[in-house]
């Protein structure tokens, strides 16, 4: 994902927790807030160490962002949100963590519905 796509910056994530509302199911935790003037969304991802070394943190950001990806034009644009993985997600495929993510992503209201 393009750099403008991303939750980077500490305050941002912050005000994405304090401000925004939550979401989870079993693997996954989702924080939205709308931005209205904003031009398309813009999404944190957070592993924590309980997830696993660092190898593993990495491979888990790496199957949310090729889902995200492949979701990006059903996603609605004027949003910025933060996935948190649990522990779960660490033993999931590429295909289990999309699923999953489409589901926690549906109560969240972010998909558009086609």
């Amino acid at each position: 994902m393009k750099k403008s796509f991303r939750v980077k910056k500490e305050k941002e994530f912050q005000k994405v927790f304090h401000n925004g509302v939550s979401k989870a199911n079993r693997q996954f935790i989702v924080y939205v807030l709308d931005k209205q003037e904003q031009p398309h969304f813009r999404v944190g991802l957070s592993v924590g160490k309980k997830v696993g070394n660092a190898v593993m943190r990495n491979a888990v950001k790496r199957k949310i962002r090729q889902a995200l990806t492949e979701l990006k034009p059903e996603l609605k644009q004027d949003v910025d949100f933060i996935i948190i993985a649990r522990k779960p997600a660490a033993e999931m495929s590429t295909a289990e963590v999309k699923k999953s993510l489409i589901h926690v992503l549906k109560l969240s209201n972010l998909l558009i519905k086609k």
